[in-house]
Parts: structure tokens; sequence; C-alpha cells
């Protein structure tokens, strides 16, 4: 699988987003929805799918709160934190689901809300985090009805049989990976760059989220 980006600042990552969502409700007293959405649409979510070292080595949780909601005014209300809040284990855990996936936010949201993550703190707080994981994993796949060459086919307004015709690719082959009876993962760089070529779109838009 391929992770969002290097390692080395996972931990970082998991710390600063842990700190954000504890920060917003017990200190700034933003609802975690509220606050997840503000996020989800702010150009820090974009440096977290990337592992941008700016933010993640050299901006606090606290700062990056304050930086989403746009209001510096607040920064004393926030207190150290003592306690690892439920909250907290949210953003914790959901980072490293992001870097793990490789997804992005709202990706991840389209399917998973942010409420349904939280109330995973039981049990899954207690656990490895492969187990938290393993269940995302097995949520996002159950609830997304339609592969990723399907979404973008249709969003191309192409049939498969004109997407054969321009892409070159057997249109026996496309419904194959359209209703996953062949893994489009492991398809020839030559399918998937023909596929993405006339789709308009990168080559990883087209792999299918497979912790395998």
């Amino acid at each position: 699988m391929i992770h969002a980006y290097d390692n080395n600042y996972l931990p970082r990552a998991q710390t600063l987003m842990g700190v954000m969502f504890h920060v917003a409700v017990y200190d700034l007293n933003i609802p975690l929805e509220i606050f997840y959405d503000k996020f989800l649409f702010s150009k820090i979510s974009s440096y977290f799918e990337a592992g941008d070292s700016t933010i993640l080595a050299g901006t606090s949780g606290v700062e990056l709160a304050l930086d989403i909601i746009n209001d510096d005014t607040k920064a004393n209300n926030i207190h150290p934190i003592f306690d690892r809040t439920p909250e907290y284990w949210c953003g914790w855990a959901l980072a490293y689901f992001q870097w793990y996936s490789g997804l992005k936010f709202l990706q991840i949201n389209k399917y998973i809300s942010i409420r349904e993550i939280l109330n995973m703190y039981n049990p899954y707080h207690e656990m490895d985090i492969g187990h938290f994981c393993d269940h995302m994993f097995a949520l996002y796949n159950s609830r997304k009805p339609f592969s990723n060459l399907k979404l973008l086919r249709l969003d191309a307004n192409l049939s498969q049989s004109e997407l054969s015709k321009l892409s070159e690719v057997p249109v026996r082959t496309i419904q194959q990976y359209e209703q996953k009876q062949k893994k489009i993962n492991k398809a020839s760089a030559e399918t998937i760059i023909k596929l993405a070529k006339v789709l308009n779109c990168s080559v990883l838009d087209l792999m299918e989220f497979d912790n395998t």
C-alpha cells in the first residue's frame, strides 16, 4: 500500500491532530463536527495529507486550531492538555488512518463521519491501531457503492463502450474492473495509463482502497 507521506512525520501528525481536536472541543467550545468541517475545507487538511514538513514540524496543534477558526484572540482560552480525551484519540487515530490509507480526508468523510470515528473510542483506544484501521477499511469498502473507475467514467459522461474505444482497453476488461471481478490495482501500467489519460485523472485516482 502507498502511504500518504514519509512515516518519520507520522507521530507528529498524530499528535497535532489530537491536540487540535481536543482544543477545539474543550477550550474553544466548538462541537467536533463543526470544527472538522472547517478543517476539511481549510488549506491545513491538504498540508496534513501531503505530510508538509513546514506544518508538521514547525507548528503546534494549538496554532493550527486557531488558524482553522481564524481567530487568534481566543488563544488565552487554551490550557495545557493533561488527559488524553476521546477527542484527542479521535484525531490521533484519524491521522494514522489517513497516512496509512493515502485517502484524502474528504474521501474518508464521505463514508465515515467524524462522530462515528469518535464513537469508536470504546473499544479501539485500548487496542493496537491496526484493529482500528481494519474496522475503518471494512466500513469504507462496504459503503462505497461504485469502483473509482466507474465513478470517473460517469463523471466523464462516457459509456463503457465509449471508454473502451477511446482507451483501447477491451470493454470486457472495463466491466470486470468496475464490477471488481478483477483488481484494477493489479492491472498493467499500460492499461492504467490509457484509462487515466482518457478520464483526465491520475493513475492513483483509479486505484481502489485495499489494505492487503
